[in-house]
């Protein structure tokens, strides 16, 4: 059995641009409760309000088979632990389990916190010991273990050994600064498990990029509790990355962590804190990201149509992904078969059909579109190819006026826009804060006297990409636009040397694809 102890919702506060509310902080540690995390750290309640009230606001919470952690410091110099307000804050806190960090390497023995090698040594063991005698658990977090053991072992060893004597449930190694190897922490953690009877964790920062790499390595030399975070959030360059570990553990290595139904939750635990923390989902991220069983080239779709483990590490289910394939000029036959099957088109790898959308589709990629985030462009090249794309409405003219009346005011956009709808014609304008948006808000307006439903869209996200740069404000440009109502999300596309008609490509696929995505609701027949 590996215990997993998750510290998001301490050690991942500490990176840059990640900031969680008390409210944050809860619904994050509901979600590691599904997840099946064993230990969750919940904060240091002696060092700010904010985790104070967060220990308060969990009191009531059944956390099934998870224990909230409360963590902190060894005592101050000077100080016995039965008078130190730290040590005090731990026990106030009421979590059944306390971390608590203390100095392992003489540098900051001596220079950090500038006591002797022997008070350091008691103070890990008076505040162990303290704390043993009033909470369930303790684990001790030897802080720069690899770094200290690598410098003078006997001493490393002999901080370990006091915090043993004193009870400590874990003794936790400790790669603070990130910059010890996998082989490394391999033979370390293999020296120390003959040194000593208790059990051993893991804690590894990810400064050279291996922090996963040394958690398995210690889980193979005995470790059996991993300290990390979701999406590996952290200081610096961040902490091992809990949503590669478990999977690891479990499919890869065998050992029990979490039940199967709990590892399909990973992908939406890894995605719903990234939504917390106001950050876009890495894309390429292991195991959960959108890319992890994503497939581009042509060899290699026919190769997992047959057998999806001829490309596919494991089965994506697992984690709660899924496996996708990508469209581009890198695309053979099996690429736009398997996208049409996706969108419920039955198509045969023969058909005249596919040899048109591949070859189409190579061309508008030679001119710079890229269908790889703008799938709803894609089912819309299908149908059309297929002769059932229909014509919703038909553009006359369209003009977009930006103006600045002075140095010192915002620039003004206005665009007027003439359609064709059912052989009528709709004739109107709308002001916005750019003209992209401008022609976004006439053009809706143009549209709902017809298509009520055009309402429910909302443009979540615009990109623009420069494509030849050497032709510097003349060069093409792509538009990349997502949308979404409240069912469903889809990307678009646009490309034109003129960013405004870009913009219109990508803004009329949107809207025609709600359309379109609307009317296979109506006639209940995917792909109809």
């Amino acid at each position: 059995m590996i215990y997993l102890y998750d510290t998001t919702l301490r050690d991942g506060t500490q990176a840059e641009d990640i900031s969680f509310s008390v409210e944050d902080k809860t619904r994050i540690a509901r979600a590691l409760v599904d997840l099946g995390v064993h230990y969750i750290e919940g904060g240091w309640p002696g060092s700010n309000p904010r985790d104070i009230e967060f220990f308060r606001s969990m009191a009531g919470e059944k956390l099934g088979n998870s224990r909230l952690v409360s963590f902190g410091s060894t005592r101050r110099a000077g100080v016995r632990a039965s008078s130190d307000a730290n040590l005090k804050a731990l026990v106030s806190s009421r979590t059944p389990a306390v971390t608590i960090f203390g100095k392992t390497w003489k540098l900051h023995v001596l220079k950090a916190i500038r006591v002797s090698l022997d008070e350091n040594i008691e103070m890990i063991f008076d505040s162990v010991s303290y704390l043993k005698k009033r909470v369930g658990e303790v684990f001790y977090d030897a802080e720069h273990f690899f770094d200290a053991y690598k410098d003078d072992p006997a001493y490393a060893l002999k901080t370990l050994k006091a915090a043993e004597e004193a009870g400590a449930d874990f003794l936790v190694l400790c790669d603070t600064n990130g910059g010890t190897l996998p082989f490394e922490v391999a033979e370390i953690t293999k020296e120390v498990r003959l040194n000593t009877s208790a059990r051993i964790g893991i804690h590894a920062h990810n400064d050279s990029d291996t922090a996963v790499a040394s958690s398995l390595s210690a889980v193979r030399e005995g470790a059996v509790m991993v300290q990390g975070t979701v999406n590996g959030f952290g200081e610096r360059c961040g902490n091992a990355n809990l949503c590669s570990i478990i999977p690891a553990l479990k499919v890869k290595m065998g050992l029990e962590c979490v039940s199967a139904e709990q590892l399909k939750k990973l992908r939406n635990t890894a995605r719903f804190v990234n939504e917390l923390a106001n950050l876009p989902h890495l894309k390429h991220q292991p195991y959960v990201g959108d890319s992890a069983f994503a497939h581009k080239g042509g060899i290699h779709v026919s190769a997992i149509l047959k057998n999806p483990a001829t490309y596919e590490h494991m089965s994506p289910d697992l984690v709660g992904n899924i496996q996708r394939v990508l469209v581009s000029d890198l695309s053979g036959r099996s690429n736009i078969i398997y996208k049409a099957e996706e969108y419920g088109v039955d198509i045969s790898s023969a058909s005249e059909v596919v040899q048109g959308v591949l070859s189409e589709l190579k061309l508008l990629e030679h001119q710079g579109f890229q269908y790889e985030g703008a799938e709803a462009s894609f089912e819309l090249l299908i149908q059309k190819a297929l002769k059932k794309k229909e014509r919703y409405f038909k553009l006359l003219d369209f003009r977009v006026i930006d103006e600045k009346r002075s140095e010192d005011e915002a620039p003004h956009s206005e665009a007027t826009i003439k359609l064709e709808v059912n052989g009528m014609v709709e004739h109107t304008a709308a002001e916005g804060n750019g003209p992209v948006n401008a022609l976004d808000r006439a053009l809706r307006k143009a549209l709902e006297r017809f298509y009520p439903s055009i309402r429910e869209v909302e443009l979540l996200d615009f990109k623009v990409r420069v494509l030849a740069g050497m032709q510097g404000t003349a060069a093409r440009v792509r538009v990349l636009v997502e949308s979404g109502d409240r069912a469903d999300k889809w990307g678009t596309v646009g490309v034109s040397e003129n960013v405004i008609e870009a913009s219109w490509q990508a803004i009329v696929d949107s809207l025609e694809y709600k359309l379109f995505k609307d009317g296979k609701k109506r006639k209940g027949k995917p792909g109809a």
